[in-house]
């Protein structure tokens, strides 16, 4: 029996993890489609906490368990919190355990790079726009596929073959700023996480592998608000100077989306979805994580059920999972970050 055609748009962590496990299920005719030149394009992204109940799961499904420990970080665990005037530390939990050890984005979706089949993933071809079993690409030719999966983000161009959804600015702006082996924020950020906010400011900070932070500045700003450094010196005028320094060098801004919730749609055979583009919602720990117990959950079920019956079980519990998820993250970001006095 010939193994079904499956096309997966996005080289990212679900859908390489998606890729992974249909691979070892024993579906050889699985190709996927990244509209990157090559692994190398781009930074991936910074340090993600992979939970034992979702990430590490899925780990375990792409039979990568062993491999993923040696390089998870369980240090990273440890989080503080200090005061934005003083920077005192007002609470601190110290990393025990291994319920949510971190890894860099970038190894962990070369460990999964590395996994797949050589050929699995085409560089430099991006799925313009999908229907139920046929793919199209910029150039407007045209692909057959039993299965179509969209993993390709936020604005997935797969997604529009089910649903008219679009993302929506939440009104939270994050600006990233980065730091190496700058031993002043290194002891600041502590192994972890750091986080400090007043006012309805907040500045977050993460230790990723190699001595690297990544720092991000957080603030309620309207979308296309785009500040300086000098914009964020005065905003944050009165925070201590050690927790400003964060605030110093290039900027990337980040304003945050999420799709509206509940975002659901009707089964439709031939393509389904995973991830961000499923259920794009506030960058709080637990986007990475759905991902990826999405990606194992729905190669599993292909494996046990076929093409056609195993995305329709799939959807049956991703969907509203990534509901329930999304109604909590949602108010969560805009409790965490509140409305400041004067809006920008």
């Amino acid at each position: 029996m010939t193994s079904p055609r499956i096309a997966i748009a996005g080289a990212g962590i679900g859908g390489l993890t998606c890729a992974r496990v249909l691979q070892l299920h024993g579906f050889e005719n699985v190709t996927v489609f990244e509209r990157e030149a090559s692994p190398e394009a781009r930074q991936q992204g910074g340090t993600i906490d992979l939970h034992a109940d979702s990430g590490q799961e899925a780990v375990r499904a792409a039979g990568l368990f062993d491999e993923w420990r040696a390089l998870a970080r369980f240090e990273g665990q440890e989080q503080r919190k200090v005061d934005h005037t003083t920077a005192a530390l007002l609470e601190h939990e110290p990393a025990e355990g291994d319920f949510r050890p971190e890894i860099d984005r970038g190894q962990l979706r070369d460990l999964l790079l590395g996994s797949l089949t050589p050929g699995t993933v085409t560089w430099g071809l991006g799925i313009d726009s999908a229907e139920p079993g046929e793919v199209r690409f910029p150039d407007g030719s045209t692909a057959a596929f039993d299965l179509v999966i969209g993993a390709d983000g936020a604005w997935s161009r797969v997604r529009r073959a089910l649903s008219p959804a679009r993302p929506e600015y939440t009104g939270v702006l994050f600006v990233e700023i980065r730091h190496d082996h700058d031993e002043q924020l290194l002891a600041l950020t502590g192994q972890g996480t750091m986080v400090a906010d007043g006012d309805g400011l907040m500045i977050w900070s993460q230790r990723n592998s190699g001595d690297r932070i990544r720092a991000y500045a957080c603030m309620r700003a309207s979308e296309d608000w785009k500040p300086s450094n000098a914009d964020l010196r005065d905003l944050y005028a009165d925070w201590h100077p050690s927790l400003t320094a964060f605030l110093e060098g290039e900027l990337i801004h980040r304003p945050l989306y999420s799709l509206p919730v509940p975002h659901t749609w009707e089964h439709t055979s031939g393509v389904t979805l995973l991830g961000d583009a499923a259920h794009l919602q506030p960058p709080l720990g637990v986007g990475a994580n759905l991902a990826m117990q999405d990606a194992a959950d729905l190669a599993l079920a292909i494996a046990e059920h076929g093409v056609h019956e195993g995305v329709r079980a799939y959807e049956a519990v991703m969907v509203p999972r990534g509901v329930s998820c999304a109604e909590r993250t949602n108010p969560a970001l805009l409790e965490m970050v509140p409305e400041r006095p004067v809006r920008v």
